[in-house]
């Protein structure tokens, strides 16, 4: 479901006063409002690493697995 499709079926709750209040929506479009924030998230976690990614794991303070996977179990 796209962005424009999602907003599209919103529905507004309006008070007594004739002013929007609240918005509703189907299970369906919140899952997928849910999946496209965690997807613009991933985005900018990646966007802000690439930088460090790129001058190598060592300068930028990686961590080996074979020394850390104990820590994971």
């Amino acid at each position: 479901m796209s962005a424009l499709e999602m907003l599209k079926s919103v529905q507004f709750v309006v008070g007594q006063d004739g002013r929007p209040s609240a918005v509703q929506m189907s299970i369906e479009t919140w899952d997928a409002v849910l999946e496209w924030l965690e997807d613009v998230e991933d985005r900018l976690v990646v966007k802000e690493a690439i930088p460090k990614l790129r001058v190598g794991p060592q300068k930028a303070g990686a961590l080996r697995w074979e020394e850390i996977k104990a820590e994971w179990n």
